[in-house]
């Protein structure tokens, strides 16, 4: 049993399809970038309300309190 030539239209598909697979990984890439971004720079904050704390706020040297 021979296999048939692959139709002209599957090749074009296929081109397609690893296009928007590439086109999605870079996707998924640059949202998880982001994360990761984000996440490194929540040093001032506390839990995950996005709210800076008074407490966390660093005491001057000579302030009087």
């Amino acid at each position: 049993m021979a296999f048939r030539e692959e139709h002209e239209m599957h090749k074009r598909r296929l081109g397609r399809n690893v296009g928007l697979g590439l086109v999605l990984v870079a996707f998924v890439a640059l949202v998880f970038g982001l994360t990761v971004v984000k996440v490194m720079n929540l040093g001032e904050m506390q839990a995950f309300d996005h709210v800076v704390r008074p407490e966390m706020i660093p005491v001057e040297e000579g302030a009087s309190q």
